[in-house]
């Protein structure tokens, strides 16, 4: 290769910003020559790097964009510790077919239980396969939908949590709604019906929800949205942190059993 040939090949690389070909290319010329390598095995395994450079930093900026708290994987759940929890169940929901159907997922135990350890395990399973995901807690939620809401914008901030293809809200029920919160809520929730797939977790039983809204009218209507097309997941263990803590030889008592 001449160097007018390599610098226009480096040059037109760095214009198709194919940087990964680019900074492998010189080293890999070189072990392809030693090795006998084909043309088409180089440019094989230089475009497959690029590809897994990409998709990497894909993943990075999904990750980044859905605002997990912690990372959680579902590998590292404890399905021993709590046996009310299927694991199938939970393994065909990572096949994300629940995305693709615009199904929701709620999951509703005491505190402690993993709910939102399952909630973002299955967020970012969503996130490497290449779909966009929110994370959030109900209270931070709650509170930037009613601050949109004076503002005359709540149309806007609901239409912009609505790009999501799965969002996760966090935590519902720790805290009542007030009337603003409650409607706010219920347009997310109603403009995403059949749209798009939402996780949610709470301390709460259907039941008790027309507590959290003040109002069993709307908490019906949310419910009556959510349930549609949904797999509730209700587990019943004792807290992870309480099992800590009796590890530790810490004497606790579980005020939900």
């Amino acid at each position: 290769m001449n160097n007018f040939s390599y610098e226009r090949l480096h040059n037109n690389l760095q214009y198709l910003k194919l940087n990964t070909v680019e900074e492998l290319l010189d080293n890999y010329l070189e072990v392809a020559a030693r090795d006998g390598k084909t043309t088409m095995e180089v440019l094989d395994y230089l475009f497959e790097q690029e590809k897994k450079h990409r998709e990497a930093a894909a993943i990075e900026r999904r990750m980044k964009s859905a605002g997990f708290p912690v990372k959680k994987m579902l590998e590292e759940f404890d399905f021993e510790f709590q046996s009310s929890i299927d694991k199938k169940v939970i393994g065909d929901l990572a096949t994300l077919r629940f995305v693709h159907n615009a199904e929701n997922i709620v999951l509703l135990g005491p505190p402690g239980v993993g709910k939102s350890h399952l909630a973002i395990a299955l967020g970012i399973e969503a996130v490497k396969a290449g779909i966009s995901v929110y994370f959030t807690n109900t209270g931070n939620l709650i509170e930037r939908l009613k601050i949109a809401n004076r503002d005359g914008i709540l149309e806007k901030k609901v239409r912009d949590l609505t790009k999501y293809k799965v969002l996760i809200i966090d935590e519902i029920g720790y805290l009542p709604f007030d009337e603003e919160g409650a409607h706010c809520l219920f347009q997310l929730i109603s403009r995403r019906y059949e749209k798009s797939s939402m996780i949610l977790t709470s301390n709460k039983s259907y039941g008790e929800w027309g507590e959290i809204f003040k109002d069993h009218v709307i908490a019906a209507a949310v419910l009556d949205r959510l349930l549609h097309h949904c797999t509730t997941i209700n587990i019943k263990g004792e807290s992870y942190r309480l099992k800590e803590r009796k590890k530790q030889g810490i004497k606790t008592v579980n005020i939900y059993q």
